[in-house]
């Protein structure tokens, strides 16, 4: 009896346990969500700092629901219509619309809607001659020769069209000096340019210079070898697969145009080919 008066009482604590509170995980769902949008806007910013107003321009336009999404004539299918948003930047891999040897009547198959946004007619001209630049680029990089040919050409878009120069440089002739017999480093170039200038059906023009001679003579031979070379060249872009019928001019320069400051350098001996607007 004594015995059991000793022994301590025996206590049960129940402890009630309530869901939530402070201790609940919906603010980290709110920090994630604001997480992600800080991050999303300072990519935005980066990318915005990234590109060109062109390419912004080109985003804007795509989602702007008042323009037509697909402005060009490319294989693709889908939105894009091809490889990228951006038509000005695709459309030199994705064509034209219209060849030599399947030409259109309607200026409107070259890929653009061609109605610019004060309602006028959209010149296209710089698109296309681009696009022949383009080409004739990609075709210079299929091979380590024609890759070193293209040292002599330089090209340049003006009022008149593409101006594409196919030069000479000290002991690399394009023509046997003082005659209008092409080398074969000109044959190859003059056939580059006739095959890049089938992609479009542009008139062509062709002036022929040639450097000053170290002396005056009583008949100086410039202007029959500039008239020479350049008429050789013309026939030589016809049998390159060239319309005669686009041939529009051909003109010899002599040496009253130089390039080079000393008129007999001979970075002055050149012809230029012109794809017109």
């Amino acid at each position: 009896m004594g015995a059991q008066s000793n022994l301590a009482p025996i206590i049960i604590k129940r402890k009630k346990i309530i869901a939530g509170g402070h201790h609940g995980g919906a603010w980290k769902v709110a920090y994630a969500d604001f997480v992600t949008a800080m991050m999303a806007f300072f990519m935005m910013m980066w990318l915005l700092n990234a590109t060109t107003e062109q390419q912004r321009q080109g985003l804007a336009d795509y989602f702007s629901p008042t323009i037509p999404i697909n402005r060009i004539s490319g294989g693709g299918d889908g939105s894009f219509g091809g490889d990228s948003i951006f038509s000005e930047e695709t459309l030199p891999q994705n064509g034209l619309g219209a060849s030599t040897q399947h030409a259109t009547r309607k200026d409107k198959a070259s890929g653009e809607s061609g109605v610019s946004e004060e309602g006028g007619e959209r010149n296209r001209s710089d698109g296309e001659l681009e696009a022949v630049v383009a080409e004739l680029t990609a075709r210079g990089g299929e091979s380590a020769v024609m890759e070193n040919a293209l040292k002599h050409v330089v090209t340049r878009i003006t009022d008149e069209g593409l101006v594409i120069e196919l030069f000479a440089l000290d002991g690399v002739p394009l023509f046997v000096e003082g005659t209008d017999q092409p080398t074969p480093l000109m044959e190859s170039l003059v056939d580059l340019v006739a095959s890049v200038g089938q992609s479009v059906t542009n008139d062509v023009a062709i002036g022929g210079h040639v450097r000053a001679g170290p002396i005056v003579l009583a008949e100086n031979p410039v202007w029959d070898n500039s008239f020479a070379r350049a008429s050789r060249t013309r026939m030589m872009l016809q049998s390159g697969g060239l319309s005669a019928a686009r041939m529009h001019r051909v003109t010899g320069h002599a040496d009253r145009e130089p390039v080079h400051r000393n008129p007999m350098a001979t970075r002055n001996d050149r012809v230029e080919i012109v794809f017109l607007r």
